[in-house]
C-alpha cells in the first residue's frame, strides 16, 4: 500500500513531547537548546520562536521511531507549514542542523513580525461549507485565507479589527467561527517583514536531492524550487486540503503522522474516505 508521511505544524504540541525527544533523540534536544539559546520546550506556549523548533524536534524524533518497513513504504512526504522543513530534512534535502536553524529563525521572524505589527489575528471558520465559502468571507473583510485545512475547516488571517465582523458574516451564512488566541496574522501579507531575512538564510543553506517526493503545501505539487517555496509559505496560504487530495490522486492510501499530536490525522479523516490513518 502506497503511503505518505505527514509532518505537523503550529498547534500540534503535546505535554509529553519534550520527554519523547529526550528519550529518543537527546542529541536533538541539545542541538535545539544550542540553536535557540535555551531549551524551547518549557516556553512552547510563549510564541512561535519556541513552539516551532520544539515541534520540529518532536517530529524528527517521531520519524526516527518509525520501523524500517513504514519508512520504506513511504513514497511521499508532506508538511503543514513549518512541517515542510521537517519533511525536507527527513527526505534528505536538508541537514538536521540546517533544518533546525531555519525553523528557529522562521519562528523568531514570524513572532517578531506579529509583535511589530501588533494588530494581526486569525479566525477559524468551521462547518460543512467552510472550504467553499471561506473565500467570500475573506474578500468581504480584507482577510487572507491562511490555512485551507479540510472541507470543514479554513483559517483566515489579517487585521484583528476585521475579525469580529468576519465572525458575524460567517455565522450569517451558517458557519461556525472562532477567533484564535494568536499574536500575528500568520500566512498573510502581514508576515512580509520576515521574508527578506528568511530568504537570505535560505541562500546560505545547501539543498540536496530528496530521496522521496515531498509535496509543497504552497503549491500542492512536488517541490520544484525549495528556497522559493519556503519563502512563499511565510505570506501565502497552507493548501493542506489540496495536498491531501493530490496525494490521494497519486494513489496514496495510508497516511502516517510522525509528529506530536494527531491534528493532521484528524484533517485527513475529514478530507478523505477509505484510507488507512496512523500516528506516531
Amino acid at each position: 500500500m502506497t503511503s505518505a508521511l505527514m509532518f505537523p505544524g503550529q498547534g500540534s504540541q503535546t505535554e509529553d513531547m519534550r520527554e519523547t525527544v529526550a528519550r529518543l533523540r537527546p542529541d536533538l534536544l541539545a542541538l535545539a537548546s544550542e540553536v535557540v539559546g535555551e531549551d524551547p520546550f518549557p516556553r512552547v506556549e510563549h510564541g512561535t520562536a519556541y513552539a516551532q523548533p520544539a515541534i520540529f524536534c518532536a517530529s524528527l524524533a517521531g520519524y526516527g521511531a518509525l520501523d524500517r518497513e513504514t519508512r520504506a513504504a513511504a513514497a511521499y512526504m508532506a508538511g503543514h507549514s513549518l512541517g515542510e522543513i521537517g519533511a525536507l530534512v527527513a527526505a534528505g534535502a536538508l541537514s538536521e542542523r540546517d533544518g533546525l536553524e531555519l525553523v528557529a529563525l522562521r519562528g523568531r521572524l514570524m513572532q517578531e513580525a506579529g509583535e511589530t505589527a501588533g494588530d494581526g489575528g486569525m479566525i477559524a471558520l468551521l462547518g460543512a461549507q467552510a472550504a467553499e465559502r471561506a473565500g467570500e468571507v475573506a474578500d468581504a473583510h480584507g482577510l487572507a485565507v491562511a490555512n485551507d485545512n479540510s472541507p470543514q475547516q479554513v483559517v483566515l488571517s489579517g487585521l484583528r479589527s476585521a475579525l469580529p465582523a468576519a465572525e458575524a458574516s460567517a455565522r450569517a451564512i451558517g458557519l461556525r467561527a472562532m477567533i484564535l488566541p494568536v499574536t500575528g496574522a500568520f500566512h498573510s501579507p502581514l508576515m512580509a517583514p520576515a521574508v527578506a531575512p528568511f530568504r537570505e538564510a535560505l541562500e546560505r543553506v545547501e539543498i540536496g536531492q530528496a530521496t522521496v517526493t515531498v509535496i509543497s503545501a504552497v503549491t500542492a505539487q512536488p517541490f520544484d524550487d525549495v528556497r522559493a517555496r519556503l519563502v512563499q509559505a511565510l505570506t501565502g496560504p497552507v493548501r493542506w486540503r489540496e495536498v491531501l487530495l493530490h496525494l490521494h490522486g497519486c494513489g496514496v492510501r495510508r497516511f502516517v503522522e510522525v509528529g506530536p499530536g494527531k491534528v493532521l490525522t484528524g484533517l485527513a479523516k475529514r478530507t478523505l474516505k477509505e484510507v488507512d490513518l496512523a500516528s506516531v
